[in-house]
């Protein structure tokens, strides 16, 4: 193809010519011995990698699989089982408008706008972009954005800086970072037990 001519003989294909070439070095384990050695493209179009030697003789820095070990993908021990807080959760992104009752979500994180009742869930998060507007009643708030209504954190309440709270507010235990910011009628869950 590249200046060979047909009426040359390949000195590979003749056996009397293969002992005239000359011996391929061996690499050493210093080297860079790992990848295959490189072969010229046979035809045009024919780009298919080159295979690795089939013997593992030639690759000692390799482990070797038990045969007899099950082998289970290493995904599936990240995935959250189906009890973990992680599989209800629901996160509502910058640019979502959600209206209606959440049921069924342990975990809400409002990054948009949701006009929601939120019964039983164990954590609401509020990211500095979102605004919840309706009832919540968690064990946990983090608000870094804004809430409009009613409130009930049974065990604790963290209004960050630029977190926004107007409405009524029950709470086991309170955190106010510095800029942060409630209205409204605030009692803890200890002081409210006669009134409901």
């Amino acid at each position: 193809m590249f200046g060979k001519k047909k009426d040359e003989e390949d000195p590979a294909k003749s056996p009397e010519k293969a002992d005239a070439l000359p011996a391929r070095m061996e690499s050493t384990d210093d080297e860079a011995g790992d990848a295959p050695p490189l072969k010229p493209f046979s035809r045009k179009g024919s780009h298919a990698p080159a295979k690795p030697p089939s013997s593992s003789a030639h690759m000692p820095d390799l482990q070797r699989r038990a045969p007899d070990l099950p082998s289970a993908p290493a995904r599936r021990i990240d995935r959250p089982r189906a009890g973990d807080m992680e599989s209800r959760r629901l996160i509502v992104g910058r640019d979502i408008q959600l209206n209606g009752e959440i049921t069924a979500c342990d975990k809400l994180v409002v990054e948009g706008h949701v006009e929601v009742t939120l019964p039983g869930a164990r954590v609401l998060e509020i990211s500095p972009s979102g605004y919840f507007k309706g009832a919540a009643e968690v064990d946990e708030a983090d608000i870094s954005g804004r809430f409009d209504g009613d409130l009930i954190a049974r065990e604790r309440l963290i209004v960050r800086s630029g977190g926004r709270i107007h409405g009524k507010v029950r709470y086991g235990r309170i955190v106010i970072e510095s800029g942060g910011e409630i209205a409204g009628d605030m009692q803890t869950l200890s002081d409210n037990s006669g009134d409901e």
